[in-house]
């Protein structure tokens, strides 16, 4: 009989369960996730979080696209006998790769600002049922011109705003479904004190006044977040003027209205 090899997409939906049990079947405690589109100044949050005693933000972890399967039909039985399937097993698998991060930190808490994510809102909510979540909104128009910017050999800025919708419209559908607290990047680059406080009260950690001066980074690696000058100085930088409604692509208008960058026609 051939070997079933592991999955190559998520277990079905209907196979998605929380923990049996929360204390033997998680090692993490209160995960914190930053939920947002791409070139929304998640990179900026990551590090202005990471410079916290008490919470360790490393690069984007991209756990969601680790799966396992079962290399016999015997091992399916195995695990099914024990009452484990493979979105179980997954599950697992995301606690212990973040555990053991956080555990090498030495912090308290650990957020991951991956933004693909956000297509997994549904899964990391249920993997851990006391996850924290902060939702990066950023101007719509903006979002579009930094990843086509990003790759201006790859997407056109049509292609690129399309894209970005496709992380906008997640984000969106996360922020309908789940409770948490929502930051603009440009009133994290305006008033980052202000706005940094708001997190920490929502995270019920201490305001800690390095944050705002979050330092060298040790990850500058194109894929794993941002690289780009303004992360590297090491403090918040002031972010660019916002469009003006004129230079809206229309496919961006409906979102730019739903997060209150553009008014109501």
């Amino acid at each position: 009989m051939p070997p079933v090899g592991p999955a190559r997409e998520p277990a079905a939906k209907e196979l998605v369960r929380p923990p049996a049990d929360p204390v033997a079947d998680r090692l993490l405690t209160a995960p914190i996730f930053i939920l947002s589109p791409v070139r929304s100044g998640s990179t900026l949050l990551r590090s202005v979080l990471n410079a916290h005693s008490m919470v360790h933000a490393p690069h984007e972890l991209h756990v969601r696209r680790l799966t396992v399967g079962f290399g016999t039909p015997l091992s399916r039985k195995a695990m099914d006998a024990l009452g484990h399937n493979q979105a179980d097993l997954e599950h697992l698998l995301w606690d212990r790769v973040l555990h053991r991060e956080l555990v090498r930190s030495g912090k308290t808490f650990i957020a991951d600002k991956t933004p693909a994510n956000a297509f997994a809102f549904e899964r990391i909510a249920t993997c851990w049922p006391d996850a924290r979540f902060v939702f990066l909104l950023r101007h719509p128009a903006s979002i579009a011109k930094s990843w086509h910017e990003a790759g201006p050999d790859r997407r056109t800025p049509e292609e690129a705003a399309l894209d970005a919708l496709r992380y906008m419209k997640a984000v969106q559908r996360a922020r309908r479904a789940l409770t948490g607290l929502t930051v603009r990047y440009e009133d994290l680059t305006e008033d980052p004190e202000t706005q940094i406080r708001r997190i920490c009260d929502f995270l019920g950690v201490p305001w800690e006044p390095q944050m705002l001066s979050y330092g060298e980074q040790t990850v500058i690696q194109k894929g794993l977040g941002d690289w780009k000058d303004k992360i590297q100085t090491g403090a918040v930088q002031r972010g660019r003027d916002l469009p003006r409604p004129d230079q809206i692509p229309d496919v961006l208008r409906p979102i730019s209205i739903t997060w209150g960058y553009l008014a109501a026609a």
